[in-house]
């Protein structure tokens, strides 16, 4: 396998890390890793910090831990199909350990709990294995020894980020960990170790490199402000996403900004964007035949049969979500009442050959047609989505597909994968950080310590571009052989978003002004992975979700039961193995969380 980090053109030849030991996913060293005498050397730690920077997409190309969409960096399972963004989709037996996550009652010996654990404390050991190799290695310059040290420690805390967010009580691995054989206990808050890292990061890191996909003091600063996010430290937060905004320049030297389109965002061809604060560099077509550096994670998130990717009808928006892009009549959401009906759709609709026609009379954030897929819409150059054809169980996952995560037809074989047991491993880059991330937190933190005026303004930004580069190509009907004919000349629905203005009673209040808030951030960052640990973090999960699945129930028949527990379902049980694994003189270090 070559993982890859562009620009920097050194395969990896490094592992996991330099240790050795059976019980644990942190002292293994794999087959093929090079030793520790052939990497003390300038170009060896480069490479070893290649290893660090390719475990962010959560894959490691082996199957120790598992399947890699148990662990994609993408978190489309622990951000969406754990709320109430998308469903698990395909159908009931395809990857049924992911339906008792979908439901909340997920056990300790899930084995989606495994591969996400085990993946990210593999990043923590390649970014622990930098840091002791240039502790070994003499004749660095000093500026590669500072680059590299905050190049580690940001991969480090980030990785300690992914694995708190998930499963909140966790142990910080450290270098000093080797030292009592990787077994730390979880009783700490490790809030303090992830900020030192990532601090650390931000003041010495270069504000830009020659090589695209490499964390600059921007980027390092962003994620900083993130945590802080996560913690409700608002004031804190503040200072450094006012600095990003004002000041911040990506790797190439542009200012950070919205992209005129929204959709550029998630298209190959226009990946590492002024928008791209922080992204997980993807390719194809790179030597690696199984294209393991395309997104792999995502692989199975795609119409089930006959369009783009081949397989396999997971990650499939929730009815709830297409809702939730539904809009007055003045452009501007719907909030308490968005749910009340159903946006129409092709459910029950016996076959893709019947006539269908979308609705094209409801006003709807445009938005919603760059995020999902439904019937008789055009799929990005597909043509419009057949409905059924694609989707492999409406009964169970709904009609709806994913498309964020999905390359073009103009793109097949180019900045997609022509090779592999499936064809939608793409060129298409997960960006963690976004800038129209960083305006909403910007907005967030003004509304909740500053101005509910420049909160509204930054909302009215991302609104402004929402507007912009709307969904074209109207189903009007069906030909012979019911070929679809399409208006080009016409929006595909009724697109409709507008800016708040500022007689709007939406900012009349601290409580208002949240409320428009966090449904702007779900419209924008919509199946992104972000949607569950937003609503933790604000301390609403179990008031939101347990209302969806009031509704969903009626509607889903796997659903009916399920229920939310609040302090328990907030994070995912410690995987049971490791807490056995971390057994030292048959006392487990490891503790469960509370509930499990």
């Amino acid at each position: 396998m070559k993982k890859t980090l562009y620009g920097l053109g050194i395969a990896l030849a490094v592992g996991t890390g330099l240790v050795a030991c059976k019980d644990s996913f942190l002292m293994q060293l794999p087959q093929g890793a090079l030793s520790e005498n052939a990497l003390q050397n300038e170009k060896g730690v480069y490479a070893a910090l290649i290893g660090a920077y390719s475990m962010l997409d959560g894959w490691a190309a082996d199957w120790t831990h598992g399947d890699v969409w148990r662990s994609a960096g993408s978190n489309w399972v622990w951000g969406n199909v754990v709320a109430d963004d998308a469903y698990k989709g395909t159908d009931i037996g395809d990857q049924s350990d992911l339906n008792p996550i979908e439901r909340w009652e997920v056990v300790p010996t899930n084995p989606y709990l495994g591969g996400k654990w085990g993946n990210v404390y593999a990043g923590v050991a390649r970014a622990n294995s930098v840091l002791d190799l240039m502790a070994k290695t003499t004749g660095l310059p000093a500026e590669k020894i500072k680059s590299f040290t905050a190049e580690a420690r940001f991969l480090r805390g980030h990785y300690h980020f992914e694995v708190k967010k998930v499963f909140n009580n966790v142990p910080y691995i450290d270098q000093k960990a080797v030292e009592v054989a990787y077994k730390v206990a979880n009783d700490k808050d490790i809030w303090p170790n992830i900020i030192e890292d990532l601090k650390f990061a931000g003041d010495n890191l270069p504000e830009t490199h020659a090589e695209v996909g490499r964390i600059n003091k921007w980027g390092a600063k962003a994620m900083l402000a993130k945590a802080y996010m996560y913690q409700n430290k608002y004031s804190d937060a503040l200072p450094l996403i006012n600095e990003l905004i004002t000041s911040g320049k990506t790797t190439n030297g542009k200012k950070y900004a919205l992209n005129d389109c929204f959709y550029d965002n998630f298209n190959a061809a226009t990946k590492n964007s002024a928008e791209s604060v922080l992204a997980i560099q993807q390719s194809v077509n790179d030597g690696d035949n199984d294209g393991n550096n395309g997104g792999y994670g995502e692989v199975l998130n795609y119409p089930y049969q006959g369009g783009p990717g081949a397989c396999c009808g997971f990650h499939q928006p929730s009815q709830n979500l297409v809702n939730a892009f539904k809009v007055d009549s003045k452009g501007l959401p719907l909030f308490g009442t968005f749910n009340q009906s159903d946006l129409k759709s092709d459910q029950g609709v016996a076959t893709s050959d019947s006539i269908y026609l979308p609705d094209t009379t409801t006003p709807v954030d445009p938005r919603l047609d760059w995020t999902t897929g439904r019937r008789g819409i055009p799929y990005l150059d597909w043509g419009p989505h057949p409905g059924a054809a694609w989707i492999r169980d409406q009964s169970y996952g709904g009609p709806y597909s994913p498309k964020k995560n999905v390359f073009a037809k103009s793109q097949q074989g180019t900045l997609s994968t022509g090779s592999g047991w499936a064809q939608g491993n793409n060129a298409n880059n997960y960006t963690l950080i976004r800038f129209a991330d960083v305006l909403l937190w910007a907005a967030e933190c003004e509304i909740e310590i500053g101005s509910l005026e420049k909160a509204r303004a930054y909302i009215n930004q991302i609104r402004k571009r929402a507007g912009s580069c709307m969904v074209m190509g109207r189903l009007t009907g069906y030909g012979a052989k019911r070929i679809p004919i399409v208006d080009l000349t016409k929006p595909a629905a009724n697109y409709l978003v507008k800016e708040y203005p500022g007689s709007d009673a939406s900012f009349a209040s601290k409580e208002k002004a949240r409320e428009a808030l966090r449904f702007e951030r779900r419209l924008e960052l919509a199946m992104e992975g972000h949607r569950f640990f937003d609503l933790v973090r604000w301390g609403v999960a179990a008031e939101v979700l347990n209302e969806y699945v009031a509704v969903e129930s009626r509607k889903r028949q796997y659903k009916q039961g399920a229920r939310f527990t609040k302090g328990k379902n907030e994070y995912m049980p410690i995987p049971q193995v490791q807490i056995i694994n971390s057994s030292i003189n048959g006392k487990p270090t490891l503790k469960q969380n509370p509930g499990y």
